[in-house]
């Protein structure tokens, strides 16, 4: 896929210094209580204090619900001093960060329920994206030096998530997030038609080892789907054996793939920004850039969020494998 980005900006939510008050509060009274961001009893209790929020931030923290599928939401401000150096890899971060942590899962629980992985960091319900010695040409958000091919998160799984929320914690270099939504795109009846067949599998990617390791025969899986809202999208060209589909479904997804950059937009987040992204309907990916794993590196932090109810997905997701991956979900830690 190109590595261009339209300068289109994308719909921001801003949040006045009352919220912004009422949210971190909280998230420092629950750390406070509970000492730590991964802590079982805090994820327990998530539900229950999220509940102490008001109206208002509810109405705030509401999912995506246009076409663009992301929004912004601003006015949280991270200290770039008390945040410390930029760890090298994500096994180091420890507390860094923590009040974040808990502030980007009350936003997830306002949004529906925070999930984790067992197979990738260590089954932690926030992660943390930081470029790592090492891994600058992988697939993955430890990369640096390659673009990260747009797609949807964890399109191997069933259980994905349906939101990603992105927490900028350091960007001192301006680097851009990618973006596209699905239902900007203009596909023929017939590219659409193509790419809803079943053809060739998605592969987990380089950052869950054990589900690279599963003995079972991977599914072959629809990249479109259209739910009962529209288009919905998987899409993981990096972890997908292109090479093993027709040559009519080939030329379709090669089109996807360049309606999908047509329409990309480049979002550069700062500091206590939130990029709030629908799954189902977003690719996203990032621009390279060059480490210098000096501390000032680039530093997200990730959730995952499922939304109970949703019904954007192909009925027969429900008996994949998902290649022996379990997610956890928070109020179950």
């Amino acid at each position: 896929m190109p590595t261009a980005a339209s300068a289109a900006s994308a719909p921001v939510r801003q949040l006045d210094a009352d919220h912004v008050t009422e949210l971190t509060t909280l998230a420092a009274e629950l750390l406070d209580i509970h000492t730590s961001a991964t802590s079982p009893a805090l994820l327990a209790d998530l539900s229950h204090a999220s509940r102490r929020l008001s109206r208002e931030l509810h109405e705030a923290l509401r999912p995506v619900e246009t076409a663009d599928g992301l929004f912004v939401l601003r006015g949280l401000r991270v200290d770039d001093t008390e945040l410390g150096p930029t760890p090298g890899h994500w096994s180091t971060v420890a507390q860094a960060g923590a009040l974040w942590d808990v502030v980007l899962l009350l936003a997830s629980t306002l949004m529906g329920t925070p999930i984790a992985w067992d197979g990738q960091q260590d089954g932690r319900f926030v992660h943390n994206i930081v470029p790592s010695p090492g891994q600058e040409t992988v697939q993955t958000g430890a990369s640096s030096s390659v673009l990260l091919t747009p797609h949807t998160e964890d399109a191997f799984h069933p259980g994905r998530a349906h939101l990603l929320l992105l927490c900028c914690m350091r960007n001192h270099d301006n680097i851009a997030t990618t973006a596209a939504s699905i239902r900007l795109t203009e596909l023929s009846d017939d590219d659409v038609s193509q790419l809803s067949r079943p053809v060739v599998p998605i592969l987990p990617d380089d950052a869950y080892e054990e589900a690279r390791q599963f003995g079972g025969k991977p599914a072959p899986v629809p990249t479109l789907f259209t739910g009962e809202d529209g288009l919905t999208l998987r899409f993981d060209p990096a972890y997908t054996p292109l090479e093993e589909a027709d040559e009519s479904w080939r030329a379709s997804y090669g089109r996807l793939e360049d309606e999908l950059a047509r329409v990309s937009v480049a979002v550069s987040l700062e500091p206590g920004d939130v990029l709030v992204v629908d799954n189902d309907m977003v690719v996203h990916g990032r621009v390279p850039f060059t480490a210098r794993y000096d501390g000032t590196d680039r530093w997200l932090k990730r959730a995952s969020v499922r939304v109970p109810g949703r019904r954007t997905r192909p009925e027969a997701e429900t008996t994949e494998h998902g290649y022996g991956q379990a997610a956890l979900e928070a109020w179950a830690a």
